[in-house]
């Protein structure tokens, strides 16, 4: 009867042991398939933020191509443009005051650009009348975005930095206006 007990307590001791390590390797197995869903959800996000920026770098080189045939056809320029009685020469210099803001706010939305930087370029493309009444001149544009969107938000910094360049007694101008939070 021992020896039948014994033989017991060692297959008990065997299949616990064996239980143990079946648990042991389900576990293992349950936090690799974790981390491979984690991964496999992390690629999807990455190869997404690809296509995006893909989508958005031929669309800035359509946009690029659309603005250099109008800068170079006045007839084109009066489509591109929706801004009415300028002369031809100011015509093209509000398009290309638009592309540089849009190529700034551009490099902003890829990352390129922290908010603090796109504050610095901003304040530095204020610097020129020819901007600054193209500015003005689209502001009825921006009148229709909506409030908490992206390039509404850039707009009001604009528009901020615009007044405190105007208010400032200082001529170091790069040291004008402080960048607004990210979020406002």
């Amino acid at each position: 009867m021992t020896t039948q007990n014994h033989g017991v307590r060692r297959l008990s001791s065997a299949a616990t042991a064996g239980l143990a390590f079946a648990v042991g390797v389900l576990a293992v197995l349950v936090a690799q398939q974790r981390r491979f869903e984690a991964l496999r959800l992390r690629v999807a996000q990455v190869e997404e933020a690809d296509d995006r920026n893909a989508r958005l770098a031929e669309q800035q080189r359509f946009q690029t191509y659309l603005l250099d045939k109008a800068l170079n056809d006045p007839d084109l320029a009066e489509v591109l443009s929706t801004i009415n009685e300028v002369d031809p020469t100011r015509r093209r210099q509000y398009l290309f005051a638009n592309a540089i803001y849009t190529n700034i706010l551009r490099a902003y939305r890829a990352g390129d650009l922290t908010w603090d930087e796109l504050h610095g370029h901003l304040r530095v493309i204020c610097q020129s009348a020819i901007f600054r009444d193209y500015w003005d001149a689209t502001r009825h544009h921006r009148a229709s975005l909506q409030t908490a969107s992206q390039e509404a938000r850039v707009g009001r910094m604009m528009d901020t930095l615009i007044r405190d360049l105007d208010e400032s007694d200082t001529e170091e101008w790069w040291v004008v206006g402080e960048s607004p939070p990210e979020q406002d």
